[in-house]
């Protein structure tokens, strides 16, 4: 399956899961519970990077390693993602170093389908499908809007497909060894930094691939401030990925930005036309620019009726407003990260 083969993984190899967390005092302690429960025969260990929070998490994660000699608390003074990462990394001596985030709870029989699909295709990376799920209303929402193609696309990650090579893996199951091959998670990619790993990882000639059996339910922000602090960030950072070069950003990532212009376009013609001639060039130019705003408002209904079918009214119309949501941020983003950088930009939604 790939170019450069990697040797092959020993019967049972041992494992070490990393989780990075920042905040995450509510949801923590059921994702390293959720680690402990996988049934597999081989050696595991639990590095959890804890970032500075201000909710105690650093006391959970403190407690639960005390009880339990599997997990190891490290320290991310940085507080982001890809240097948690790193540092669990660098903490932890495994064959195949698993990725949890600190929101998401692993399904039964995650460790070792991982490691099959890593046998059977030769993957140097490989994942499976983000089961968004909600706890409160606006929660179950934002979980529609994951995995529908209306809300983040149409990545398999979200909405599922057939197993096969990908462009990218959620959280990820990777071989000790692609780390040193291609380095470990670039710390100056605050948001985005999985897809750019995986990107290095293909350009090396090793396939990422994606197995619909791997399944993490995932729970969302929860608020609409968070939500719109989070879809921002992460369309910057997609942003900036298309700005260190070829590939960092597909044609499909540059749709949402041409719907916004369209947009706000159209929006401006709905407050022109009335002071525009009758006949005039501007009143039909007005007219036509009318047509995207109204257009993307009958969509969006129908796309919130469709995608969240199995909801409730309430929650229907919630997914109403997460879905603009989530497109006017991340394109507002991706703009500002295409054209001036990321910056010093973060996603700010888990803290508190």
């Amino acid at each position: 399956m790939t170019k450069n083969a990697l040797p092959q993984l020993k019967a049972n190899p041992t494992v070490a899961y990393v989780i990075p967390v920042l905040n995450g005092a509510a949801y923590i302690a059921e994702a390293i519970a959720s680690v402990l429960d996988q049934e597999y025969e081989g050696s595991q260990k639990v590095a959890v990077a804890v970032g500075p929070s201000n909710d105690g998490t650093e006391r959970i994660v403190q407690r639960i390693a005390a009880e339990d000699s599997r997990v190891l608390f490290v320290e991310n003074p940085a507080g982001n993602t890809p240097s948690g990462l790193n540092r669990a990394i660098e903490a932890v001596d495994a064959d195949v170093i698993i990725r949890v985030d600190g929101h998401s709870v692993l399904s039964p029989g995650y460790t070792r389908i991982a490691i099959e699909a890593l046998k059977e295709t030769g993957a140097a990376d490989v994942g499976g499908i983000m089961d968004a799920q909600g706890t409160n209303p606006i929660q179950r929402a934002v979980a529609a809007a994951y995995k529908s193609p209306f809300g983040l696309g149409n990545a398999p990650y979200h909405t599922g497909a057939q197993a096969g090579p990908a462009d990218s893996a959620y959280l990820g199951v990777f071989r000790r060894e692609i780390f040193e091959i291609v380095g470990l998670y670039d710390e100056t990619m605050i948001r985005a930094q999985d897809w750019e790993l995986c990107k290095r990882i293909r350009e090396a000639g090793h396939t990422v691939w994606f197995d619909p059996r791997l399944r993490v339910r995932y729970y969302p922000r929860d608020n609409f401030g968070a939500l719109a602090r989070q879809t921002f960030a992460s369309g910057v950072w997609r942003g900036e990925l298309g700005r260190r070069g070829p590939g960092g950003a597909r044609l499909k990532h540059y749709a949402p930005p041409a719907a916004l212009i369209g947009f706000g376009a159209g929006i401006i013609g709905l407050m022109i036309r009335p002071f525009t001639s009758k006949g005039s060039a501007l009143r039909k130019a007005s007219t036509a620019a009318a047509i995207a705003p109204i257009g993307y408002g009958l969509g969006i209904l129908g796309a919130a009726w469709h995608a969240g079918r199995e909801l409730p009214l309430k929650e229907k119309g919630l997914l109403a407003r997460v879905l603009p949501t989530m497109h006017g941020t991340w394109a507002a983003g991706f703009i500002r990260g295409r054209i001036m950088g990321a910056g010093d930009v973060k996603d700010t939604s888990r803290v508190k």
